[in-house]
């Protein structure tokens, strides 16, 4: 059983992450503005189809030698801390190409296919790959046994967070559809907000400690 501490502070973490508009949620933002909030609530169940792969990977193979080598856990946790601020960066400099979804419309798409490529954007999403590799391993209690169980509980909690998330800005983008098409500027705050906050979880991550 995870101590009540940790899964408080674990949530704590995992909301905070989730709400930052990193990749997955700036491209469900994306398939609210072109395919409405039907589309883009299709995306965040195939998104998170993709992040349940990723947290059964995690808890019973790289999350199983992180947890037992200090040495990985700070390699894992330093890049994790690393390739976020990049990501944050790149998310800052560029935070006006979300913008050219509004001048190059889609052609309509099947409900499979959105789910499908739902999918791939929660499976290959890398800030989802960094907290699970390095971040996860802090709020396991190794005390108690059970570490791949343990994993696998906080990674699907911070599945279901991530439906809740991402489906309220599913629908919060899809009824602003036509507000935030009205201003590209607004969106390029989006996504320069959403960097420097991407970059500070990264330095915090960077100068933080396993919970053993």
């Amino acid at each position: 059983m995870i101590p009540t501490d940790h899964l408080l502070a674990f949530t704590l973490t995992a909301l905070a992450l989730i709400a930052v508009p990193g990749p997955s949620v700036l491209f469900v933002i994306s398939r609210a503005l072109v395919l409405g909030r039907r589309g883009a609530l299709l995306t965040v169940l195939g998104n998170s189809a993709g992040l349940m792969v990723q947290v059964v990977a995690v808890a019973f193979g790289v999350g199983a030698v992180v947890e037992r080598s200090v040495l990985v856990f700070t390699v894992v946790k330093l890049g994790g801390a690393a390739y976020l601020c990049y990501l944050g960066v790149q998310a800052v400099r560029h935070r006006r190409a979300i913008t050219s979804i509004l001048e190059h419309p889609e052609p309509p798409k099947t409900s499979g296919r959105v789910l499908r490529e739902g999918f791939v954007v929660g499976l290959a999403n890398p800030k989802s790959v960094v907290f699970f590799a390095a971040v996860l391993p802090q709020f396991v209690d190794r005390s108690v046994g059970g570490v791949p169980l343990q994993l696998l509980f906080l990674g699907t909690e911070f599945m279901l967070l991530a439906i809740v998330l991402d489906s309220v800005w599913a629908i919060a983008a899809g009824s602003a559809r036509d507000w935030l098409a009205r201003s590209p500027d607004r969106l390029s705050a989006l996504g320069g907000v959403g960097g420097l906050l991407m970059i500070g979880i990264g330095v915090r991550l960077a100068f933080s400690g396993r919970s053993d």
